[in-house]
């Protein structure tokens, strides 16, 4: 990709809804803060199953206009910033969220200084820049949970971008984890601190699962939030962080049936909690697993990776 110049960058702008066809590498200026913004020269882009969701005009942003650039996960260097921003300097290694249409996937871009953290030193950007947005879902969404040490945590889909790190954090907490996945990522999973790892393709969680478990993590929906209430006693915990889920209302009704907590998640980034992520990983309880990157101008071929389902961990762009 040839250089920016001093008021340039490159950038990935979304032409139109439907198939990766409409993402393209374009020249675009440079943005300049304003109060309380910070420009970031992006270094890592993580991308997440919600960046193909809107593309493809599956999920409720088409108040979005194209062209706009896509992208929520960023980490980078602060470059300049705007009147009323405190706690950072140019130069800081920082990671966090931002959302289109001024997203994450370009040379640079703007995010609110209260959607920002810290990077330690030490940790590595390309890892940080694929945490923020599941990261904090499985973050927040455990929070919600209230998950205690000893309680049985059964995580759906736990290879996947919210999932591996949901399986970290719940250990973290002291709980006993059991994940589904393809049998290929069982192996990835005990690395990750699982406890017990169930194949969805080959065998029935709730037949496997005989003791019951006290909290699902349910990044899925369809018919996974109803069988997972039949493992939860009364008082247990369904969290539903699939967005949208046009499944949930009557998941939530069932489970008020049988005195179930059922709550659902969407990411809300804040400076403390992402401080509080970043934390974890640099005290070696959280790991980004990133399986591939890629440079920016193979976004199309990032998407129909995330679009697959079968993403181990992040894929993450380097502008």
């Amino acid at each position: 990709m040839p250089t920016s110049t001093a008021h340039s960058m490159y950038a990935v702008r979304q032409t139109g809804y439907g198939g990766p066809e409409v993402l393209q590498v374009a020249r675009a200026e440079r943005p300049v803060p304003g109060p309380g913004e910070v420009l970031v020269r992006v270094r890592a882009a993580g991308v997440n199953p919600a960046d193909w969701k809107i593309r493809a005009g599956l999920a409720n942003h088409r108040f979005l206009q194209p062209p706009f650039t896509p992208g929520m996960d960023l980490a980078g260097e602060v470059e300049a910033m705007g009147g009323e921003v405190t706690g950072f300097d140019p130069g800081d290694r920082v990671y966090g969220m931002v959302y289109p249409p001024g997203g994450a996937q370009a040379q640079y871009t703007l995010a609110r200084a209260d959607m920002l953290a810290h990077v330690p030193s030490g940790a590595d950007l390309v890892q940080a820049g694929g945490l923020a947005t599941a990261g904090l879902t499985a973050w927040q969404a455990l929070a919600k949970a209230q998950v205690s040490p000893g309680q049985r945590v059964l995580i759906h889909a736990a290879a996947g971008g919210v999932g591996h790190f949901a399986v970290q954090i719940a250990k973290a907490h002291g709980a006993h984890v059991i994940g589904t996945a393809r049998l290929e990522k069982h192996a990835f999973l005990r690395r990750l601190g699982a406890d017990e790892v169930i194949d969805y393709t080959s065998e029935d969680f709730t037949r496997v699962i005989r003791d019951g478990v006290d909290v699902v993590l349910d990044p899925l929906g369809d018919d996974y939030g109803h069988r997972s209430l039949t493992l939860l006693p009364p008082g247990g915990v369904c969290v539903d962080v699939r967005q949208p889920n046009p499944g949930r209302p009557e998941v939530r009704a069932k489970a008020q049936e049988r005195g179930i907590r059922f709550t659902d998640v969407t990411v809300a980034p804040n400076a403390k909690d992402l401080a509080d992520l970043i934390a974890l990983a640099s005290r070696g309880q959280l790991r980004v697993a990133v399986q591939q990157t890629l440079p920016l101008s193979e976004v199309a071929k990032a998407h129909e990776l995330s679009e697959t389902g079968h993403v181990k961990g992040k894929i993450v762009l380097i502008p």
